[in-house]
């Protein structure tokens, strides 16, 4: 290959390369802030100004982090959901997350955590196939008969959720727990986020559904 075809072909080759870094940034700064932007008037932070509904969904969290420590975003999404429940504010709790090893459970650990500050176990139901966000809103409706809830989680996973619920016709409002001071787990989580709102809309794209459905559960 001569100087001149080989000039031209490393020319066609970073010429794609810039047109392919500017879609992976235009799309990045679009899902980042369509989701908040339309999602902004369904999150709150005041557990007095949120509209109860009969069940709340909260979000899975690994109860430790690496080391065994206890993990700050599990923590404050359990005080979350129990600042619903001693309001009034909901009649049910459904805690959906990963089930998916031997040992390992989020809706258990989540139920033990509401256990442990008096919530009743009789309102607690269990999803133990939360696997992904999308699964844990679409299967509140597929498996648990809610077309209206609250989430509670995060306000950045908050954020996520209810733009997935609304886009399945749901009305969901999200009860926003206590964020994480940063620190190295949060700036990862952060930044995971980022691109978690992207595949949002690669996920409505390509239809996604969840890995698991079941026999309904109803919610007395």
């Amino acid at each position: 290959m001569d100087k001149r075809k080989l000039k031209n072909r490393i020319k066609r080759v970073a010429v794609f390369l810039t047109a392919a870094l500017f879609v992976i940034v235009a799309v990045l700064l679009f899902a980042n802030w369509k989701i908040p932007h339309d999602t902004k008037p369904w999150l709150y932070n005041n557990v007095d100004s949120i509209p109860p509904q009969k069940v709340a969904l909260v979000l899975g969290a690994s109860k430790y982090i690496r080391g065994g420590l206890p993990n700050p975003y599990f923590d404050n999404r359990i005080q979350a959901a129990y600042e619903l429940y001693e309001a009034g504010k909901v009649e049910a709790f459904v805690m959906s997350g990963d089930n998916g090893r031997e040992g390992y459970s989020e809706p258990e650990d989540m139920r033990d955590a509401l256990l442990a500050l008096g919530v009743p176990d009789s309102i607690i139901y269990l999803d133990y196939a939360g696997f992904r966000t999308l699964d844990s809103v679409v299967r509140m409706n597929a498996i648990f008969g809610q077309d209206s809830f609250i989430v509670v989680s995060q306000k950045f996973h908050n954020e996520r959720a209810v733009f997935l619920a609304q886009y399945y016709g749901f009305t969901a409002y999200g009860y926003n727990a206590k964020d994480v001071a940063l620190g190295r787990v949060s700036y990862k989580t952060i930044v995971r986020e980022k691109f978690a709102r992207v595949k949002v809309f690669v996920d409505i794209l390509l239809d996604k559904q969840p890995k698991f459905l079941g026999k309904p559960v109803e919610i007395k």
